[in-house]
């Protein structure tokens, strides 16, 4: 086994870092959370196996080095926790960090209690851990698994908070077990004292580094780069700082530095967050090998079935149990409940913090505590990880929650512009595009791009196309979006087909396919005409698109199936009313007696918010 030696130091160090580099390269390719490469690395490289890394491997710097990681991960988390976001989301979501939360914290320990025998104390550390999904194992899921607006909010926004608070609480019950406090009013001054510290030095770090990062001249030159070094160095001064004060307040504080810089109007805030997350990536393989060099198969071996039953009682008991509480009445369908259920994967504050823990257990002689901690978080990391990050599309294909697909070929101008529109209404647009320059572009504006040649099937099938209700053709050549306007019609057969038509005497060539055209000569010469006949409409158009929305769809409701509209309209949102409906291929505006059937199509209109809650209204699934 690897000892401290310098000589045998740098390899290690520069394997964990490739390590780290590989793990990264080949969870993007694959689209799988890197957690699931770095334990199998550790494990591999662990005194188990290669024995290449042991716990002598940092001789007495472990603890130190598993601490600074920790603090850079929870600061990174702390710095992309937009109190805004938080106003907008859902109440499903503020009730998922909330009483879901204390579901899990609860649930947990008492699993851990009564199956694993442990004391309540260190019960309550784990499940404290438990708590924490994060938005490093969450996000790889979702870009594998495109779920509507409203689950990625609510799944984004939890892992983000429920990493930061989860945290500061593991914390405070982490010490209270090392200073042998049981008392509840000793253990709520346990907490005031840590998280009072953190607040106060993560306060103190923010505002210099504001006022630095605003009124300090950072050499216009290399100002990015200072920018990123010296955040970087006030998230690793809060944590010193505050440990120093009060032993295990460093996590208070970067959490709250970075709660703090992430909510204010700081310089380079793009380059800090990219350098943050850079860090981060280097940082997670050092925990990650750590927590390999302090796991043996004997620990697992000896937390055993009932370690197991801990894992399956936090997925598949507490994980929908909480799940289904705290979207109670909201507007999430059935399917989209057990996908939130099912999708809750355990990851990176859990494993990096209980490495830290287990050091310092050890370290204070209580090394069944350090056996029970980390054997219990590694099972519940490889068992959620494994299965649910590497499963997560099938089990969205299996409950039907993966929204149908809008493909636009062309990512220039037109096919952008039309993708934010949608986009902005919570469709799932894939731009495809072939020119790299152009790809780049889209995807640097935050858009989903398919690099690749819109005519070429595989092409088309990657990007979506079996699972697409839409096809665009929006290039600027006509050829390219008549062959993707047949292949769309002949191979994957999607609702609607619609194509940029750039020179008018092409036009008859799509209608022939029964593609719907938009010339672009036509459309130009119409609107510049509305604008001259009908300003007014034009004004109100243009106000919709804005601010507005008008969405045409099919009613499924038993709710309102063979009511009128008498009946139905003050059911719907106030700022929202059925204009047209459509019925056997037949339009007209409704009067208030029309009964309403199944598989009417019924047109809304309204402010943006409030035509999706009528959407949802008249079609739940939708």
């Amino acid at each position: 086994m690897a000892t401290a030696g310098g000589a045998n130091l740098i390899p290690i160090v520069a394997a964990i870092i490739g390590i780290g580099v590989i793990s990264q390269i080949l969870s993007d390719r694959f689209r799988i959370p890197s957690v699931v490469f770095l334990i199998a690395s550790g494990i591999l490289l662990g005194p188990e196996v290669l024995g290449v890394v042991g716990p002598d491997s940092f001789g007495n710097a472990l603890s130190a080095i598993v601490g600074l990681s920790v603090a850079i991960i929870v600061f990174e988390g702390a710095f992309h926790l937009r109190i805004q976001k938080l106003r907008e989301a859902p109440a499903a979501t503020l009730k998922l960090i909330t009483l879901g939360a204390a579901i899990a914290l609860v649930g947990t320990a008492v699993a851990v209690h009564v199956l694993l025998a442990a004391s309540w104390s260190l019960s309550f550390l784990i499940g404290a851990l438990l708590v924490a999904t994060g938005p490093t194992v969450i996000t790889p899921i979702l870009e594998v698994v495109p779920a509507r607006d409203r689950v990625e909010a609510a799944l984004e926004t939890e892992g983000i908070v429920n990493d930061v608070t989860a945290a500061i609480l593991a914390v405070v019950i982490f010490e209270a077990i090392i200073s042998g406090v049981t008392e509840p009013m000793a253990l709520l001054t346990l907490f005031a004292e840590r998280l009072g510290v953190g607040v106060v030095i993560g306060g103190i770090v923010a505002a210099v580094l504001l006022y630095a990062l605003r009124y300090v001249d950072l050499s216009p030159g290399n100002a990015p780069q200072n920018a990123r070094l010296l955040t970087l160095a006030g998230a690793l001064v809060a944590y010193g700082a505050a440990d120093t004060i009060a032993t295990e307040a460093g996590i208070a504080a970067v959490a709250t530095a970075g709660i703090l810089m992430g909510n204010a109007d700081i310089p380079y805030e793009e380059e800090i967050s990219a350098f943050k997350g850079d860090v981060t990536l280097l940082v997670l393989s050092f925990v990650f090998i750590a927590l390999a060099a302090l796991l043996q198969f004997d620990i697992l071996r000896t937390i055993g079935p009932p370690g197991l039953l801990v894992a399956a009682v936090v997925a598949l008991v507490l994980r929908p149990a909480l799940v289904f509480l705290s979207a109670r009445g909201d507007r999430f369908s059935t399917g989209e409940k057990w996908f939130m259920s099912l999708v809750g994967p355990r990851g990176i504050i859990p494993a990096s913090v209980a490495t830290l823990f287990a050091i310092e257990l050890r370290n204070a002689g209580l090394d069944e505590a350090a056996n029970t901690l980390v054997g219990t978080v590694f099972l519940v990391i490889l068992v959620t990880v494994v299965l649910e990050g590497g499963f997560a599309r099938q089990i969205a294909e299996y409950l039907d929650i993966i929204p149908m697909r809008v493909l636009i070929i062309g990512g220039g101008k037109v096919g952008r512009t039309l993708a934010e529109r949608l986009e902005g209404r919570g469709e799932n647009v894939v731009l495809i595009e072939q020119d790299q320059e152009t790809v780049e572009t889209a995807r640097n504006a935050g858009f989903t791009v398919h690099h690749g040649d819109g005519t070429d099937t595989d092409v088309l099938r990657s990007a979506g196309a079996e699972n697409a209700r839409i096809v665009v053709g929006a290039t600027g050549n006509d050829d390219v979006n008549l062959l993707v306007s047949q292949l769309a019609s002949s191979k994957f057969d999607p609702e609607t087909i619609l194509a940029r038509v750039n020179n008018p005497d092409n036009a008859e060539a799509f209608e022939e396919l029964g593609v719907r055209t938009i010339s672009a000569t036509l459309a130009t010469a119409q609107a510049m005409d509305n604008y001259i006949e009908r300003p007014s409409m034009m004004d109100w158009m243009g106000e919709i698109g804005r601010s507005g929305d008008v969405q045409e769809i099919e009613v499924t409701s038993e709710e309102i199936v063979g009511r009128t509209i008498r009946e139905v309209g003050p059911e719907l949102p106030d700022d929202s009313l059925i204009v047209l409906v459509q019925r056997e291929g037949e339009t007209r505006v409704p009067d208030a007696d029309l009964t309403l059937q199944q598989g009417d199509r019924i047109t809304i209109i309204g402010g943006r918010e409030e035509v999706r809650e009528a959407i949802q209204y008249v079609h739940p699934d939708k």
